[in-house]
């Protein structure tokens, strides 16, 4: 690259038009004002991949019944830790998005109120509901959560569930009536086009960054490609942020920066059953979550799924797990094997090693015929048939891979935010809870690439105006919390 051919130099630079980048993108127009924006996106539409309502973003994850996020300890103990720390993270979400609404910048009916549930069978599994209920509801986020074991209450909680199924089944169940449906889609769109409505950021679609590299003066170089034209340009950006879902760790690769050494991904493929049926699409309405099979990777958790999604009423059963080498839905099978570098090399074997029983978990997966899927489905639905029901390919996860002293890589179930030293270039990797939890970790993202600036009392200011509770603890202070639900559930137009 010369330096003659650079042709514009831009405060911040986006890669990837999703949720993450929309959000962060929001955050410091507020807190810049007049910084220059640029935001490159690979489709022709934003929001066309992980954010997307059918690409498995949909579930307000609060951790309200997702019983991955409570794992049963050794001693027999439920630990809550990770639970409270998403319900946590879902809050300082629904204030910033409380704000967008009360700015006109986006419409509150993304946001929906719907009943998460945890529904189990067996003795086993039932003991464990139970306990993780004496658990969970010792903190103030879970003092409403109700239990029963009763059929004729849980007849009344999801009736489509209970018809058919077996008297004699020990069955048990949790219900949370403030649990919440979200179209990040919508939420992402409205931002983006908010963004766009100011003359300092421009959108680019159907544009792919193909190189980043450090230039002399210590900001980024960037090389992109119009994949209509098939133009390349060049341009210069002051922050960077990657967070182009699993296309990410290839561009933070390109970036040569030392702390993005040593990680790489894991790919994870997903497909919905989708039901065409209305009337038994109108006969259910919650998000009704079991426990995932021995092996399954936690994005894989089986449930029973009510949405509405551009308005309509929809109801999803799975995801089903599967494998791909594909980082992204609309990526290439290359993206597994190009991925792997000398850097990384270490952890990817020694993950791939441990984690044999997984990988053959996933090849189960996708070998699996429509009457297995219907076995499955019908373990939720006991009525179930084939013909109401059509297969839809949802998005893929990729998986964090990172170094590990002691066991030379493991594999992380979540997200991680990869920061240059100098907070010039910052890269988002991994998936769940993900969309739900965008804007902590944008905030956790804002702290490390400006910690100068955010410690300032304008910066404060700023931030305290769309994240009122910002800087203090809402599991630590109940009081603040039932003020701050309250107040983000009016504006939402939600239950409280």
């Amino acid at each position: 690259m010369k330096q003659d051919e650079i042709t514009k130099t831009t405060d911040v630079l986006l890669i990837g038009a999703g949720i993450m980048s929309a959000t962060l993108g929001m955050m410091l127009q507020q807190l810049m004002p007049g910084c220059t924006m640029e935001i490159f996106e690979r489709l022709d539409m934003v929001a066309g991949e992980s954010s997307d309502a059918w690409n498995n973003a949909g579930t307000g994850h609060a951790a309200l019944c997702e019983l991955n996020y409570t794992p049963q300890k050794e001693d027999g103990a439920i630990d809550c830790k990770k639970a409270l720390a998403i319900n946590e993270a879902f809050d300082t979400s629904r204030q910033f998005w409380a704000w967008l609404v009360e700015q006109d910048i986006i419409a509150p009916g993304f946001i929906s109120s719907i009943p998460h549930m945890s529904f189990v069978w067996g003795k086993e599994n039932v003991a464990y509901l139970k306990k993780r209920y004496q658990a969970l509801t010792q903190y103030h986020p879970y003092k409403k959560m109700q239990y029963t074991e009763d059929a004729t209450q849980l007849k009344k909680w999801m009736p489509l569930v209970m018809e058919g199924r077996d008297p004699m089944q020990p069955v048990a169940a949790t219900y949370m009536a403030t649990g919440t449906d979200v179209n990040f889609g919508e939420v992402t769109r409205a931002m983006v086009t908010h963004l766009q409505s100011g003359e300092n950021c421009t959108l680019h679609l159907q544009h792919e960054v193909r190189d980043i590299e450090r230039a002399a003066d210590g900001h980024w170089r960037i090389s992109v490609k119009d994949l209509v034209t098939k133009e390349a340009r060049e341009l210069k950006a002051r922050f960077v942020f990657i967070g182009a879902g699993g296309g990410s760790l290839w561009l933070l690769e390109k970036s040569g920066i030392p702390e993005g050494k040593g990680f790489g991904g894991f790919p994870v493929g997903g497909q919905w059953l989708r039901c065409t049926n209305e009337t038994v699409i109108e006969k259910h309405a919650a998000k009704v979550y079991g426990k995932a099979p021995e092996g399954a990777p936690p994005m894989s958790v089986p449930h029973l799924d009510s949405r509405l999604i551009d308005g309509k009423k929809a109801l999803l059963f799975g995801p089903y797990a599967g494998f791909s080498t594909k980082f992204l839905k609309n990526g290439s099978y290359l993206d597994l094997p190009l991925s792997i570098k000398f850097s990384n090399i270490v952890p990817m074997i020694s993950v791939g090693l441990k984690n044999i029983p997984l990988t053959r978990y996933l090849i189960h997966e996708v070998l699996q015929k429509p009457a297995d899927k219907l076995a499955a489905l019908q373990q939720f639905l006991p009525q179930a048939k084939m013909e109401d029901w059509d297969l839809e390919i949802a998005g893929q996860r990729v998986q964090v891979i990172k170094k590990d002293k002691e066991e030379g890589g493991v594999l992380e179930f979540g997200t991680e935010v990869v920061a240059a030293a100098d907070g010039s270039l910052a890269a988002l990797l991994g998936a769940s809870p993900g969309a739900s939890t965008s804007v902590p970790i944008m905030l956790g993202l804002i702290e490390r690439c400006f910690p100068e600036k955010v410690m300032t009392e304008e910066w404060q200011r700023i931030l305290k105006k769309m994240i009122p509770s910002y800087g203090q603890s809402l599991l630590k202070n109940p009081s603040l919390s039932d003020e701050i639900r309250a107040r983000t559930s009016e504006v939402l137009g939600l239950v409280n």
